[in-house]
């Protein structure tokens, strides 16, 4: 049977640092940042549902995305975030489903649902245990800003659009701290995966 670990954390908390960690290890990473890309891809219904929202000026020359343009839009204004995910959150979720069925069939020992929205969207009921990657809201803003290039307003306006992490933290199974080194932090999932049994 099936372990399902859902795996969250806010932006720039460290999130897909642990996921990387996981999947070196050689488990299967139902990744909602890879699919949320491609459901939105050139030639897909998504894209075309997104350019008439919010026009073909969030396109790019070649007919792509443009990340940064709709990035500006949707984090300064909720009610447009709001119709983003309304547009983009069924077609995940479609994809998440058909990729877990998949992976529970093949009886993989350990599968890690890797959503930045995990309670956020509900993705926890998809989900056996849940684990939080965890940082202070100073380290977060910062390592953000680096991180993407961004003043503080803009990168203020992006953590905002998540919940708090300290809300996660309080709801989620296990807790991996990551204000300290990436040792420390690495240190911590491999405990994780001894205490179930699943260490390589």
């Amino acid at each position: 049977m099936s372990l399902v670990l859902g795996l969250t954390g806010g932006i720039a908390s460290g999130k897909s640092t642990v996921s990387h960690w996981l999947a070196e290890y050689g488990y299967p990473i139902v990744d909602a940042d890879v699919i949320a890309r491609q459901v939105v891809a050139p030639g897909t219904i998504g894209l075309r549902q997104l350019a008439t929202l919010f026009s073909p000026a969030i396109l790019t020359a070649d007919g792509a995305l443009d990340r940064q343009k709709l990035g500006r839009i949707v984090f300064a204004d909720r009610r447009q975030l709001a119709q983003l995910t309304a547009i983009t959150g069924p077609l995940i979720r479609q994809e998440i489903n058909r990729q877990l069925v998949a992976l529970k069939h093949a009886k993989k020992e350990l599968i890690v649902l890797d959503v930045p929205l995990l309670f956020e969207g509900h993705y926890q009921q998809n989900a056996d245990l849940t684990m939080v990657v965890y940082v202070d809201g100073s380290t977060q803003l910062q390592r953000l800003m680096i991180r993407n290039h961004l003043d503080e307003v803009a990168a203020k306006q992006r953590i905002a659009s998540q919940w708090p992490l300290i809300a996660k933290r309080q709801m989620a199974d296990i807790v991996i701290d990551n204000n300290d080194s990436l040792a420390a932090t690495k240190q911590q999932v491999v405990k994780f995966l001894t205490q179930y049994g699943l260490q390589k």
